[in-house]
């Protein structure tokens, strides 16, 4: 077995309450940004909290608290990126934590869910090209979108 990769996991604090059970399922399962993890990969939580709210003041302290408890990589939770509207910040998020503590950061968790796939869809919301990078690690078949609704 490899040796052990340990992850951080930073979600919308819309979501503060939500008990992970999407994102600890795709990383079991290696779905959604975790396909990137092998199988047999070790892989363990260092870390979940919520960004702290607009305008995400906790991003300032999470990474650095994450990082002592050995993450190597934060995974912003896919509700920053499907939740309705996106995060406006998730950008800033992202630059802010690898120019400030030179780890890489990841866009989602679990696949996003097929009920907020049409949506989005609908809506037009992720028609500008930056969202083809952002969504890129949470192509999913239907199948699987289906089973994160």
């Amino acid at each position: 077995m490899a040796e052990k990769m340990r992850i951080g996991i930073i979600i919308c604090d819309r979501y503060r309450h939500c008990a992970g059970g999407k994102c600890f399922r795709a990383l079991r399962e290696r779905e959604g940004a975790f396909k990137s993890y092998a199988k047999d990969a070790d892989v363990e939580i260092a870390g979940y909290t919520s960004c702290g709210g607009c305008p995400g003041g906790n991003v300032e302290y999470a990474p650095e608290e994450m990082i002592r408890n050995g993450a190597e990589v934060i995974h912003f939770a896919t509700g920053l990126l499907v939740g309705y509207p996106p995060c406006p910040r998730i950008d800033h998020f992202k630059d802010y934590i690898e120019a400030a503590f030179g780890i890489p950061v990841v866009m989602g968790t679990h696949p996003v869910p097929e009920k907020y796939y049409r949506l989005h869809q609908k809506l037009g919301t992720w028609e500008d090209n930056k969202w083809n990078k952002r969504l890129a690690s949470l192509q999913d078949p239907e199948e699987v979108r289906k089973a994160y609704n």
